[in-house]
């Protein structure tokens, strides 16, 4: 990708109605915009990296049987009346042109459930995962802190149907662990966290903290065995009831979160079976959800410098930033510009994804705030300096060292470094 056609410039200046860093960092660097409070639009750079995040979140939860669909985001007023959820105060609620209510699905466990009654039969229909990818919409009375708590936001929400409560258990601890992969291939630690199950559900439910300073919650931390909960629901406690570890308290965010639902929906919805003793029975149901911004938020917010974003390689939008720097005599800069041209050819025939700043207005200093603020893993560099040796500069973003390639080499180091 030429940077000179990128649809999204960046910015020298954070913006003033927005305090959290995702959002300053995210504005300026040109991968969303912001249209309202809590509305954000995703220029290319920004979808760039949702998509590399909902490509780890599906594989991860196909590898545990879940099946992708795609329901809708408007949905009746009846249908939420029946399980009593119309009157939360998040909903946004219309009428079409014939004065029928609608919502517009800030989760869809009715929709989904619904949809499920129909089509579960028996045992044999059992267990059932079904995924989707969808945008939700929240009346957040105070959004903030960037793509952290917004009014309208992508998910992925994942509803599990079953038998019984011990095959629930058993899904369960599948979608705890492939939570915390999904964390780890996204490039940041998580913790399982026990929580309240909020309005979903009586029972202890878990929540992926991810710590950082501009956490909005409080988690107590076991040093010793990983144990963790949140502070909502700890006792007054210095040592770990697991291992009797000490106890330590950091600021985390929310990443995701999973609750079991038992039979509520089910019940509510007319979800029902023939079990193998040929009686009729409910489903028990679990849902699992993960905010595909809020991910991209938090990536941002947990492991950015002062000098802008560092993207994990797994989640970058390129995974090579080729800077081209003009040399004041012409003849040599036309010299200079078509090495870095035939480098930017051969590295994007091999299949990398690389940003090329073939930029000619830019001084050498703002193109490398820019290739910082934008956070691409390597920053490959071209100069006149460098085509006398034959080489590039090559710089992890992040760290302070560059190390130098032959320009015929370099192709192979970013292979290898793909690889690795």
């Amino acid at each position: 990708m030429l940077q000179s056609k990128l649809f999204g410039k960046t910015r020298r200046e954070s913006p003033k109605d927005e305090v959290s860093k995702n959002a300053q960092l995210l504005i300026r660097a040109g991968f969303v915009d912001k249209a309202s409070a809590g509305v954000y639009s995703y220029l290319p750079l920004g979808l760039r990296v949702l998509r590399k995040i909902e490509k780890i979140i599906r594989e991860e939860i196909e590898a545990i049987g879940g099946q992708e669909a795609l329901f809708p985001i408007l949905m009746t007023k009846e249908l939420w009346e029946k399980t009593g959820r119309y009157n939360i105060d998040i909903l946004f609620k219309l009428k079409d042109r014939s004065d029928k209510d609608f919502v517009l699905g800030p989760s869809h466990e009715e929709i989904i459930t619904e949809v499920a009654a129909k089509n579960i039969l028996t045992y044999k229909d059992l267990p059932l995962a079904v995924y989707q990818i969808q945008e939700k919409f929240r009346d957040e009375p105070r959004p903030k802190a960037g793509l952290m708590r917004t009014k309208e936001f992508i998910m992925k929400d994942l509803y599990s149907f079953h038998e019984n409560e011990q095959d629930l258990d058993l899904f369960y601890e599948k979608a705890k662990k492939a939570y915390l992969k999904i964390f780890k291939r996204a490039g940041l630690t998580a913790f399982a966290v026990e929580g309240s199950g909020g309005d979903f559900t009586d029972e202890i439910s878990h929540e992926f903290m991810v710590k950082t300073k501009a956490g909005e919650d409080i988690t107590f931390l076991c040093e010793l065995c990983g144990w963790a909960r949140n502070k909502e629901i700890i006792e007054n406690s210095k040592t770990c009831p697991n291992c009797g570890g000490k106890l330590k308290q950091e600021k985390t965010v929310e990443g995701g979160n999973i609750f079991k639902l038992g039979d509520k929906y089910s019940k509510d919805l007319g979800v029902y079976f023939v079990g193998r003793d040929g009686l009729k029975k409910l489903a028990i149901m679990g849902c699992y959800g993960i905010g595909t911004g809020r991910l991209m938020g938090t990536i941002v917010e947990a492991v950015g410098d002062e000098k802008g974003i560092i993207w994990p390689d797994s989640v970058a939008p390129f995974f090579a930033h080729l800077i081209y720097l003009p040399s004041a005599d012409s003849k040599m800069d036309k010299k200079v510009k078509s090495a870095a041209d035939k480098i930017y050819q051969s590295i994007s025939k091999m299949g990398i994804e690389v940003l090329y700043d073939d930029r000619t207005e830019m001084s050498t200093g703002e193109k490398f705030a820019d290739s910082d603020l934008i956070g691409i893993p390597f920053r490959i560099i071209m100069s006149e300096r460098m085509l006398a040796k034959n080489q590039v500069e090559v710089k992890r973003r992040g760290e302070e060292k560059s190390r130098f390639i032959s320009i015929k080499e370099i192709v192979k180091f970013l292979q290898d470094e793909l690889g690795k």
